[in-house]
C-alpha cells in the first residue's frame, strides 16, 4: 500500500470510528434514560462506562453534599471504595482534585505521582496503577466526578480521554434528569403524607383543612419537626407528638 493510499483511508477510518462512538453513546444515553431515580442511574452510569470508556477496568461515582460529606455513591468493585477511602484519610487524590478543582485528572502512575506521594503509593498496593476523574456536576455546593480505576500503569490514552469526556457529558445529563424525577416523587409522598395527617386530625377534631394544616405547622414550629416528619409520625402512629429529633 502506498502512502497516499495509507493517508486516503484514514479518514474513512476516522469517521467510522466516531461513527460507531456516536452509536454507543446513543446507546448509553437510551439505557441511562431507562433507569429509575438517581441510584439506578449512577449504577449503570459506572457499569456503562467500563464497557465504553478504553481502559477503564473499574469506576466509581464520589459526590460531594454541602461541599462536607465526601462519600461513594456507586462503584464496579470493592477496590473502587478501598481507593477512595483512601483519599478521605489522606485528603489528597484524582477523585478530590477533580471535586473541587480541575474537570479532568489524569494519573498515568500513581507509583510515580509527585502531586498524592502518600495516596498513590497506598492506591497502587491495593492494585491500581492509573487513574482518570472527570468531573460530573457543580450544583451550588454539591458536586460529583466519575472516577476510572486501571490495574496498568499508563492505562489511559488519548482515546481514553476524548471518550471520557463525552460519556461524562451524556452521563451528568442522564443524572439530573434522575435526581429531578427523586425530587419530583418526595414532592407527591410529602404532599400525600400531609393529606393523610390533615386527614387524621380533622376526623379527630372536626376541623376544616385549614385549620388541621394550621395545627400541623404550628406543632412543627413549636416543636422544631419537619413538617414531613410530623405528618409521617401521625399517620403513622395516630399521635401529634413530634418526633424526638
Amino acid at each position: 500500500m502506498t502512502g497516499a493510499e495509507s493517508q486516503g483511508d484514514r479518514p474513512a477510518d476516522l469517521l467510522g470510528t466516531r461513527h460507531d462512538l456516536a452509536v454507543r453513546l446513543s446507546e448509553v444515553a437510551q439505557g441511562l434514560q431507562t433507569r429509575h431515580g438517581a441510584q439506578e442511574t449512577l449504577d449503570e452510569i459506572v457499569r456503562a462506562a467500563v464497557e465504553t470508556i478504553p481502559g477503564a477496568r473499574h469506576a466509581g461515582v464520589m459526590t460531594v453534599v454541602g461541599k462536607r460529606e465526601v462519600k461513594t455513591v456507586t462503584g464496579t468493585a470493592d477496590v473502587v471504595f478501598d481507593v477512595d477511602r483512601l483519599q478521605y484519610e489522606t485528603g489528597e487524590g484524582p477523585c478530590l482534585t477533580a471535586l473541587f478543582q480541575e474537570r479532568v485528572v489524569s494519573v498515568p502512575d500513581l507509583g510515580d505521582e509527585p502531586r498524592w506521594p502518600v495516596f498513590g503509593s497506598r492506591a497502587e498496593a491495593l492494585g491500581v496503577s492509573s487513574m482518570l476523574s472527570f468531573q460530573l456536576y457543580v450544583r451550588d455546593d454539591d458536586l460529583g466526578a466519575l472516577n476510572l480505576y486501571s490495574p496498568d500503569v499508563r492505562g489511559f490514552d488519548e482515546e481514553s480521554w476524548h471518550v471520557g469526556v463525552l460519556f461524562a457529558s451524556h452521563a451528568a445529563v442522564a443524572l439530573a434528569d434522575a435526581r429531578k424525577e427523586d425530587h419530583l416523587t418526595e414532592a407527591v409522598h410529602t404532599r400525600d403524607l400531609i393529606g393523610q395527617a390533615k386527614g387524621i386530625l380533622m376526623e379527630r377534631h372536626k376541623l376544616t383543612a385549614d385549620q388541621a394544616f394550621s395545627v400541623l405547622v404550628r406543632v412543627s414550629q413549636q416543636s422544631n419537626t419537619k413538617l414531613r416528619d410530623l405528618a409521617q409520625h401521625l399517620a403513622e402512629t395516630g399521635r401529634l407528638t413530634p418526633t424526638s429529633s
